[in-house]
């Protein structure tokens, strides 16, 4: 056996789970009459939506004995346990018993904070209990609420790994010419607050037979990627917005939303748009399927052999980490603005490094 080797060091997963937005994916995939099942961060959830229009998420689990509210039904704007018929308003709070007239003040379950926008919902974690912090909501993509853009197409993976594994790819420009032919011409970082960056010109030997694509990819938070793609596709100018949203089931899997909408093109018609964009989209999608082969595949590595050319990654793991630890008491370096370009004697006009929005 070889004594050679070298001695890769799997750092330990953090015992918390992250705070921060994270996405459940389309929110109009809640919008049928019906209770949703979701398990996120160790917790049984349930997705509702009430004769207001909003969606509720609660604590699935029955504190009477343990029924799953995601498997019952609706009742008006009450989730009905299964098990008894227990009844639990939009505040979590039982509010019916069918076979007792008095019901325990103190029953309840769990409710979490929402924010339904860009088409997708969006839930606010915090181990502490914490409600949602102000300056770090997810922002309004314009684009998605114009008639010039398509709807959102969704699609959804559950990956066995830590999402960690997936944000490392903020900072990583070496593996979308092996993973995704689609090799960098610029790769660029911004690493500020609560927000991290990726600005990278790419020529996709896939999508746009080597001609350059644009893309600003910020993350707000752990669990959040909005991404604007911009490039040439069979002789039309493609602008896509994404969203990508990581959501931990446990500390070694996580849900992986992702959401693709994309402009219109000016001159073709309705048909030759949807058939242009769903192509389009598709191919987005293979895309981010070959990262999820990966990451379903690779090994968790905290002192990674890196040579001159890869991205800092020790910085993006260092920004990351702040959000498992309680508010507050993050260290400066993983919060100050950082900024970080990859020497690839580009000789074009560089974009501009800033965030995709705020």
């Amino acid at each position: 056996m070889s004594m050679n080797r070298a001695k890769i060091i799997a750092d330990p997963i953090p015992e918390r789970y992250a705070r921060g937005w994270h996405c459940l994916g389309s929110a109009q995939k809640y919008k049928d009459g019906k209770p949703h099942t979701v398990n996120a961060f160790g917790y049984r959830l349930v997705v509702f939506q009430t004769s207001d229009g909003a969606l509720q998420v609660l604590d699935a689990w029955c504190p009477h004995m343990g029924g799953d509210l995601s498997h019952g039904r609706l009742e008006g704007d009450n989730v009905v346990c299964p098990f008894h018929g227990w009844q639990f308003d939009r505040e979590g709070k039982a509010v019916s018993i069918p076979y007792c007239k008095r019901v325990p003040p103190k029953a309840r379950v769990g409710r979490w904070a929402t924010a339904e926008l860009n088409e997708a919902l969006f839930i606010w974690h915090d181990p502490d209990g914490n409600p949602p912090i102000e300056g770090q909501e997810i922002p309004r993509l314009e684009e998605l609420y114009s008639p010039e853009y398509s709807e959102m197409r969704w699609a959804e993976w559950v990956i066995n790994a830590n999402s960690r594994e997936l944000v490392d790819n903020i900072v990583d420009m070496g593996h979308f010419d092996e993973t995704h032919q689609s090799p960098s011409l610029f790769f660029a970082n911004l690493f500020e607050d609560h927000k991290a960056t990726q600005v990278q010109i790419s020529g996709s030997r896939i999508m746009s037979a080597g001609e350059a694509v644009i893309t600003y990819a910020t993350y707000y938070g752990p669990g959040v990627l909005l991404v604007s793609l911009k490039g040439p596709y069979k002789g039309h100018y493609m602008e896509t917005i994404y969203i990508v949203g990581n959501t931990a089931i446990d500390h070694h899997s996580f849900t992986l939303h992702f959401g693709v909408a994309t402009r219109h093109i000016p001159g073709l018609s309705k048909a030759e748009n949807q058939q242009l964009i769903a192509e389009w989209t598709e191919l987005q999608q293979i895309a981010l399927g070959t990262d999820v082969a990966i990451w379903d595949n690779k090994l968790r590595i905290g002192n990674p052999m890196l040579c001159e050319s890869d991205g800092n990654l020790y910085h993006a793991r260092k920004w990351y980490e702040q959000f498992f630890l309680p508010v507050n008491e993050a260290p400066e370096e993983s919060t100050r603005r950082y900024e970080h370009e990859i020497d690839m004697d580009y000789v074009g006009v560089k974009p501009e490094l800033r965030h995709l929005r705020g």
